[in-house]
């Protein structure tokens, strides 16, 4: 039977619904949508960075049109498209019943990153990616959100390895036109313009709308003709430049944000500050009250009510830091704004306001102007009482205002295809049974939300206990099934890498690594205190851990170094160096370019998520939140999030819930400790089978991990909770 062509109106229609979802980063979590741009040009998608946007760039319209005379494909379009507006209008959301007073004011989120993609990147770590899942999360539940941020037109750095196995970094010019963004006009249809003093100068920016599902966020940008060159490369890269560069991004970022969301009519009922970075939005807060007649004293209480700051670090290096000299420079113009000297402004930033050569803390700023202030897990908000007691003096550290709300992951932004296809599947085994078909019930349960909030809830995940709703052998092929899509993705990054070519000889890469063992992934910024190269101390025994012929082990590692941080590079370096020139080559590897994309690889591919900072300077950590709807099991220090997820039967810990006050002692009790539960519970348990070849105990740990975690360290739970505990009026 002929299938009547689509008219002309039908797939202009089509191609228009097409390039409008490309442009609002919606796609990054629905897997449909993104088979559909993979599908148009396959090699585009995997050489543009999964682009949607960049895909249609590479497929002519004229190309577009015709395809989508194929009946299938065009039925694959008008569902994705018509989930996408169900989804953009649908009115019964958890905050339309939760939070409804958030509705004509909504939340505003500043941070100075934003992780949302590999298409976009412009994060530099743990803090951008938190922030996008935050976004996407606030979209999912509803709740009115707008983040603010910058683009840097550089980014963060790409990495390559020298022939030193020393970390370099280079970067690439990021084309607006070929991202999932658009520019913010004004009515004349031309770039919206605004303006913020810095130092000396008035400085121009222009901004970006980002839409991250039905939520929007806004990219400021200084790159404007106006702008001296200087000024203009303020947004050329994250966290790029010195002191000066720094202080002026922030003043930047924080009075400006607030600057754009007043033109653009937003009124927000809360600033959220996601670390300190953004804390001078509180100044112009004040300002603007001050504008209309308040009095110092009454514009910073009523600022007060407005803001809400959530701190990331114990670490005392990640509290941005002035000189007095430099904040004099560059953000004087606060003095005459506000009608004090400067050093009435200094003292806003300091812990002893009257200590005049304590420098400017941005998170004392931001603490002293927040209603509320929060740490991102239970153990980080108690240190975080302990570190900042002394700006509340009088109270003892249980009266110091600093909670904790601990950190989630987006789970479906997160969750590898494959996985979405496997629990996808399992709930049209339930659907079928109740005699529906899964296309029937999935489109027709309000375009695929109920599979959205059935991931989840706990409800779904209890049912993991159950060996008849899913069997052990469907869990451990899952797992294999992963692990070999790893291995090869691994395969391919080291032949781009080139690591194994050395005299004249080509290493066949198709037979690097064992799908058959246990594969220990370690992947995260390589910041010292992450203490990277931990389990390489006791080299002798690992080494013969990974020689072991019926019990192997190897190791994927993956990450970059702060362009400053010369010791990180060097724990890179160590690491690259065993991996080629030591007996550990053939067993442990590098992937050079750590990103988003190359994370989700590895959270889902690897065995076990090793994580051994030095306790207690993991905040939070959200990288093994990732891991466990994957059925990758966590190995980790007490610290962080792990510190309140681990039970004792959902994976496994280094260590117990305490440590030495001496970093060296840490470091040889961590270390030790660590090889103990690999080779005496982590090791045995995974290779324990029974006669059907299956490891029974360890998809026991699978299973308790499903139940216990990924309901429990989601951003669907964490907006829920700073909803609820910071976002409502109090």
């Amino acid at each position: 039977m002929t299938t009547k062509p689509l008219s002309k109106t039908e797939v202009n229609d089509l191609v228009a619904g097409l390039n409008k979802l490309a442009r609002n980063l919606w796609w990054t979590w629905n897997q449909e949508a993104q088979e559909l741009f993979q599908d148009m040009s396959p090699r585009g998608w995997q050489n543009l960075f999964h682009n949607g946007v960049a895909v249609l760039h590479e497929v002519s319209e004229y190309e577009l049109k015709v395809r989508l005379q194929d009946p299938d494909f065009a039925d694959r379009v008008r569902r994705v498209l018509a989930s996408y507006k169900q989804y953009m209008e649908e009115k019964e959301t958890w905050a339309a019943k939760n939070a409804p007073h958030l509705k004509e004011n909504p939340v505003a989120y500043f941070s100075a990153e934003f992780g949302f993609h590999e298409t976009l990147p412009i994060a530099a770590g743990g803090l951008g990616i938190l922030a996008g899942d935050h976004a996407k999360s606030a979209s999912d539940l509803g709740l009115p959100f707008v983040g603010i941020s910058l683009f840097y037109r550089e980014g963060y750095f790409q990495q390559a390895v020298n022939h030193e196995n020393w970390q370099t970094e280079y970067y690439t010019l990021l084309n607006p036109q070929n991202l999932p963004m658009e520019p913010v006009l004004d009515a004349r249809g031309q770039p919206l313009v605004c303006k913020v003093r810095i130092a000396l100068n008035e400085v121009y920016f222009q901004a970006w709308r980002v839409n991250v599902g039905r939520n929007p966020v806004f990219l400021l940008d200084s790159n404007r003709p106006e702008n001296e060159q200087h000024y203009r490369d303020l947004t050329l890269r994250v966290y790029g430049g010195d002191s000066t560069t720094r202080i002026m991004q922030e003043i930047l970022l924080g009075v400006g944000g607030v600057r754009l969301l007043r033109t653009l009519g937003y009124n927000p009922s809360v600033f959220h500050m996601n670390e300190g970075h953004a804390a001078f939005l509180t100044l112009e807060l004040m300002r603007e009250k001050m504008a209309k007649g308040k009095s110092l004293a009454d514009a910073m209480a009523r600022t007060k009510e407005e803001c809400i700051f959530t701190t990331h670090t114990p670490v005392e290096a990640g509290h941005d830091r002035f000189s007095s000299d430099l904040v004099n420079y560059a953000a004087n113009k606060f003095c005459s704004q506000l009608k004090i000297s400067h050093d009435e402004l200094m003292g806003l930033g300091r812990v002893n306001p009257k200590a005049s050569s304590e420098p400017f803390c941005m998170t004392v700023l931001a603490l002293r102007c927040s209603r509320a202030a929060n740490g991102v897990s239970e153990l980080h908000g108690q240190v975080s009482r302990e570190m900042w007691q002394c700006l509340y003096p009088g109270r003892s550290v249980e009266e110091v205002p600093i909670g904790h709300i601990t950190n989630g992951i987006h789970l479906l932004g997160w969750m590898k295809g494959t996985v979405r296809r496997f629990w996808r599947r399992r709930l049209s085994r339930d659907w079928a049974a109740a005699g529906e078909s899964e296309t029937t019930r999935f489109w027709n349960s309000q375009s695929g939300r109920e599979w959205e909030s059935a991931i989840n809830s706990p409800e779904f995940w209890k049912n993991m206990e159950d060996p008849s709703f899913i069997s052990d052998e469907e869990i451990w092929a899952l797992r294999y099934k992963l692990r070999r899509e790893l291995v090869e993705f691994s395969r391919r990054r080291l032949l781009l890498q080139g690591q194994n070519l050395s005299q004249g000889s080509f290493i066949m890469f198709d037979h690097l690594m064992n799908p058959d063992a246990l594969t220990i992934g370690f992947a995260r910024r390589f910041a010292t205190y992450k203490r990277a190269p931990l389990i390489f101390q006791q080299f002798e025994n690992i080494l013969k851990l990974c020689h072991d012929q019926k019990r192997p082990v190897q190791f994927i590692f993956a990450g970059k170094a702060h362009p400053r941080d010369d010791e990180g590079k060097r724990f890179i370096q160590h690491i690259i160096h065993l991996s080629k020139y030591s007996e550990l080559k053939g067993y442990l590897f590098f992937l050079e370019n750590y990103d988003v994309h190359v994370a989700r690889q590895m959270v889902s591919g690897c065995d076990v998520w090793l994580n051994n900072p030095r306790r207690p300077l993991e905040a939070s950590g959200t990288s093994g939140q990732k891991t466990s709807v994957h059925g990758c099991l966590n190995l980790s220090i007490l610290d962080g999030w792990w510190r309140e997820g681990y039970d004792g039967t959902n994976g496994f810990a280094i260590g117990d819930d305490s440590h030495p006050g001496n970093v060296d002692e840490q470091d040889r009790l961590d270390s030790e400790n660590l090889y103990k539960v690999l080779t005496q519970q982590v090791i045995p348990c995974f290779y324990n089978r029974d006669a059907d070849g299956v490891p029974r105990e360890w998809i026991k740990k699978i299973r308790r991990a499903m139940v216990t975690l990924v309901p429990a360290y989601n951003t669907w739970r964490m907006v829920q909770e700073y909803t609820t505990k910071y976002y409502t009026p109090r």
